[in-house]
């Protein structure tokens, strides 16, 4: 049987990494990562690697001819919200120029094209949310977002976008922090950390996000799928789970508003998602808030040993 291969983008990201341990050495796939640089995961075999920077068309289109793959995980995007307001023709190149290349490749190779999206691409009023729900960004990252997925529905190929939630894990070389290590470390320190108790999420483990692209990927499935973890909570709720989970002094954790720190770029207030479409269509089995956080705990004592 010939393996489908398939080609995910900003494989030196948090979720590039977790698909590239998930899917080196596969029965089913052949996996191609790509990024811009050097390749940062730890994990060198059973894949092959490619530099490529997402927004220079020429470029994409060379890989595409090489590769030509059969799917594309598309995860590379500027997602530093704040940064995307203030760059706004930065954040255009990588959120919605990008897109439209890997859409014309995608189209013309004929591959079947999965497009990671976002929650902020609401305008958090209420929360849960399904796939039905009408976007309303509040930020220029959502907007982004938004219109790179308008190019996703309009496309020609066969197409999927995962949209999730407030992704946290353990990247080799620890190069990006996220709330859950942030939270832990300040804790860890002995720091005294503001905790705003006024935006609700369900925060997705990055292995269960990987996980959620991958059966999207073995079953050839088409539309919006909402990804993310079960447990809805606030991010004062987070931090004092962190707290718990790793026996830190919790009266270190100040509540806050959203009003109270001041950031370039407005969130929405309560977003989460509803994952029955993806727990029916895809099997998609997300795991507990703090299954997720014990991963983490097993991850970062071997990489400390």
């Amino acid at each position: 049987m010939l393996k489908k291969k398939i080609l995910v983008t900003g494989s030196n990201g948090l979720l590039g990494q977790k698909l590239i341990h998930a899917l080196a050495g596969s029965n089913t796939f052949e996996l191609i990562a790509t990024s811009k640089g050097e390749n940062r995961c730890l994990l060198t075999a059973g894949y092959t690697y490619h530099s490529l920077d997402i927004t220079n068309k020429n470029k994409v289109e060379e890989v595409f001819q090489n590769v030509r793959p059969d799917i594309v995980i598309h995860t590379a995007a500027m997602t530093n919200v704040d940064a995307c307001e203030q760059d706004h023709s930065g954040c255009l190149r990588m959120n919605v120029d990008a897109v439209s290349y890997l859409v014309e490749a995608s189209e013309k190779h004929q591959a079947h094209l999965i497009h990671l999206s976002t929650d902020f691409i609401f305008n958090g009023t209420h929360g849960p949310l399904s796939e039905e729900e009408k976007p309303d960004p509040l930020s220029f990252y959502g907007h982004s977002k938004l219109q790179g997925e308008k190019l996703v529905q309009q496309s020609k190929c066969k197409w999927a976008i995962v949209r999730t939630v407030l992704v946290y894990g353990v990247v080799d070389g620890m190069s990006r922090s996220n709330i859950v290590l942030w939270a832990k470390d300040a804790l860890e320190k002995g720091k005294s950390i503001p905790v705003v108790d006024d935006q609700f999420r369900t925060p997705t483990l990055a292995e269960d996000l990987a996980a959620g692209c991958i059966l999207i990927a073995e079953k050839g499935a088409t539309g919006v799928f909402h990804i993310s973890g079960k447990d809805f909570m606030s991010v004062y709720d987070l931090a004092l789970r962190v707290a718990d989970f790793w026996k830190l002094d919790k009266s270190l954790i100040r509540r806050a508003k959203s009003t109270d720190i001041k950031q370039p770029a407005q969130r929405p207030p309560i977003t989460g998602f509803i994952l029955y479409k993806a727990k029916v269509n895809l099997g998609y089995t997300p795991k507990s808030f703090e299954e997720g956080l014990q991963i983490l705990n097993n991850q970062l004592t071997l990489s400390n040993h």
